[in-house]
């Protein structure tokens, strides 16, 4: 969702509908993000967008281009709890325009009203001014005009010395536009506003506080134009309803699918490796017994996805008091965070370094992947403790299956911080893919032979 004119919107949060990126932030979040410096494309994203966008591919094409598009309205919050997820906030253009305008004057910055019918930009603009005292409107211009015209408008547009252009031409009109000409739009925000100069102008009220706090301002627009809002309503909104429910069965199939294929892998490597790895498993058993008395298999509880706890298989690589010994060397810990990590830990016997060296202990993990308490690809498992001291962010990492390997693994382990970790994780668990679980498989035989971080 990026071009030369516009700024990627890597600082904001989205969630993916009908596949847009649509923003997930507060209202102020976002505030922050447009005045921060370079040229910013916004455009809102209500049910009969989402309509019109299914039928009309230069109409995606346009929002496709925009910096940042912005949830509006009831139908795109239902549309998100029907795909298991909810928008922070309703940004709907209507509600923004007055702390914008506000924000505008603070900043001096010009604003330039263009579109919808004539007079009707000029009356927008003057309420504007009475919102926001001191407010800089540096012109305005109805929305009809041929072809020729349409140069002297972007001459007139750039001449008045706007930094923000309100663009009040419908949809799909609107965003068009402003795909095919915004590398010639100086201006650093070019926002497509729909109706909102209608709104603010007076030429059609909006609905009581009330049914808008209740999503129902779309019942309103009906019962005063019922004419012109039939078709977007009483046909348009069953169909997006349907729409979002096609979204969800389609997500849900890819889901199952991939988490099939994630299975078939886990349960192929996991079974072929315990077979393969029977010599080496006796061998590693024999050296464990030969230097230290005691279980050659260390168990220990773990926390799987979504919280369920389970017992993890490892060769035991330290003495057998190692965990009545942890509490008192928790000061020796290495690693910043909640995870305990020390080069020198006086718990570890002669074997056990040679095989956290080469991640030999982690090989009776095989058996928990086996059994599914694991998968091959996933974060690093975690004991109960730690996780009971988890920020907020991290308990996000508990929606996937820990992992034999993952990001954490193939980059340096404990050299990792915990922060580092859990973002790294958190990114995994919302790209991850079958390709980039084979991709990680691969990575792990160089982290493996370099040995760094493992101790």
């Amino acid at each position: 969702m990026q071009n030369a004119a516009t700024l990627p919107m890597q600082s904001l949060a989205t969630l993916p509908l009908f596949d847009f990126n649509i923003v997930n932030e507060t209202r102020h979040r976002v505030f922050d993000w447009l005045f921060e410096k370079g040229k910013k494309t916004i455009a809102f994203a209500n049910a009969h967008c989402m309509n019109v966008a299914a039928q009309d591919p230069a109409y995606r094409w346009a929002l496709q281009r925009a910096s940042a598009i912005l949830p509006d309205g009831s139908g795109m919050q239902l549309a998100a709890k029907m795909n298991g997820a909810k928008f922070v906030e309703n940004l709907n253009g209507t509600d923004l325009f007055p702390p914008l305008m506000k924000e505008a004057a603070a900043r001096g910055l010009g604003v330039f009203f263009f579109g919808s019918q004539p007079g009707i930009a000029q009356k927008a603009a003057k309420t504007a001014e009475g919102l926001a005292p001191g407010l800089k409107v540096t012109g305005t211009r109805h929305g009809f005009f041929t072809p020729a015209e349409e140069d002297g408008i972007i001459e007139r547009i750039n001449a008045s010395g706007a930094s923000i252009v309100l663009v009040a031409l419908g949809v799909p009109k609107q965003d068009l536009w402003i795909a095919r000409n915004r590398h010639r739009l100086n201006a650093e925000l070019v926002f497509g506003v729909g109706a909102q100069f209608d709104f603010w102008s007076g030429r059609v009220s909006r609905a009581p506080g009330l049914l808008r706090k209740l999503g129902l301002e779309w019942t309103w627009r009906f019962a005063i134009e019922p004419r012109r809002m039939f078709r977007r309503y009483v046909l348009g909104n069953p169909a997006f309803i349907l729409r979002a429910a096609r979204e969800r069965l389609a997500s849900q199939m890819a889901l199952d699918s991939g988490r099939i294929s994630r299975r078939a892998l886990d349960i192929a490597m996991s079974g072929g490796a315990l077979l393969a790895l029977s010599p080496l498993f006796a061998l590693i058993a024999a050296a464990i017994r030969l230097e230290s008395s005691g279980p050659v298999f260390f168990t220990q509880q773990r926390v799987g996805k979504d919280g369920e706890l389970f017992k993890v298989y490892k060769f035991r690589s330290m003495y057998k008091d190692a965990e009545a010994r942890r509490a008192a060397l928790l000061h020796l810990s290495e690693r910043k965070g909640v995870c305990f990590k020390s080069k020198n830990d006086p718990r570890v016997t002669r074997m056990g370094r040679i095989l956290r060296r080469f991640s030999l202990d982690e090989l009776p993990q095989i058996i928990n992947v086996l059994k599914g308490e694991m998968a091959i690809v996933g974060p690093r498992p975690a004991l109960p403790q730690e996780v009971a001291a988890y920020p907020q962010k991290a308990l996000a990492r508990l929606a996937v299956k820990p992992g034999l390997t993952g990001p954490w693994q193939v980059s340096g382990r404990a050299e990792i911080s915990f922060d580092r970790m859990v973002n790294m994780d958190l990114a995994y668990a919302k790209t991850r893919t079958l390709l980039t679980d084979v991709l990680m498989i691969m990575l792990t035989v160089r982290a493996v032979v370099s040995g760094r971080g493992a101790y």
